[in-house]
């Protein structure tokens, strides 16, 4: 039945694979392990490695980067930080951010002001200071129509879901058709300011710990908080019947809370 499952997955992705190619975008989420006795270190990264983002964003690589400093999430975890990259195109995400492009980057971006051997240094020194300890390849299924600032304080909750086996586009079907005009009505009502459905873009098999995720943008707590209260007094009794059996079909996995210390565009 899990092979089963598996086989089922890679059909989805390759069903969905030339729409998700036209109109999608991608994004790799990187969950960020620092260790205590690395935390200076890596808060002075920042300032670099933001340098190096806006070279590759500069150069058409990359749409943008995000870095977020984790608030809360699961004790397991430990993560402190969460990196998004935005990209346009499945396999310029799946090239990545390579040591060679990385390096060429921070040559474009320094070589005013270090030598090449000082950028080297430095570059070994970011990558030293954090274990990437979680990656996820994802491509963005649903969203809402928003004009939501990416500016630095804003908060986001990174909901990590785990499609219940043999109900993947049940689950799917449930978010795009019922929760995304739900977010639609909070974002509208000032409740939210954005929210992404994501869909793991790389087949993982019925082992996966997760297979989607939801993204939530807020302005600040007192904005998360009131959008805890919302509800939908236009929704009827069978569309709220439908989102709650939805539920079933998804086990949610963990929640980040996390505020914006970076964004590059």
């Amino acid at each position: 039945m899990k092979k089963l499952f598996y086989f089922v997955l890679i059909f989805v992705f390759m069903y969905r694979g030339a729409d998700a190619q036209e109109s999608h975008q991608y994004l790799v989420i990187e969950f960020i392990k620092v260790s205590s006795n690395q935390m200076v270190d890596y808060s002075e990264n920042k300032d670099f490695l933001e340098k190096i983002y806006q070279q590759a964003v500069k150069q058409g690589d990359v749409q943008g980067w995000d870095l977020w400093s984790l608030q809360s999430g699961p004790d397991q975890g430990g993560f402190q930080y969460v990196t998004i990259t935005y990209y346009d195109d499945p396999v310029k995400m799946m090239n990545g951010m390579t040591d060679d492009n990385f390096i060429n980057y921070a040559k474009r971006a320094y070589s005013d002001k270090m030598s090449e051997m000082e950028i080297a240094k430095e570059v070994e020194k970011v990558k030293a200071n954090r274990d990437l300890a979680m990656r996820a390849y994802m491509t963005v299924v649903a969203e809402t129509e928003d004009s939501f600032n990416m500016q630095p304080g804003v908060l986001a909750s990174f909901d990590l879901m785990k499609a219940t086996e043999g109900q993947f586009n049940e689950y799917e079907h449930v978010e795009e058709d019922l929760y995304q005009p739900f977010h639609q009505k909070k974002v509208e009502a000032n409740m939210m300011g954005s929210w992404k459905f994501l869909r793991t873009a790389v087949p993982m098999g019925s082992e996966a710990d997760y297979t989607h995720m939801t993204l939530n943008f807020y302005n600040n707590y007192m904005q998360f908080f009131n959008s805890m209260e919302y509800e939908d007094m236009e929704a009827s009794e069978e569309q709220l019947v439908a989102m709650e059996e939805g539920l079933s079909s998804r086990d949610q996995k963990w929640v980040y809370m996390a505020t914006l210390v970076k964004a590059i565009r």
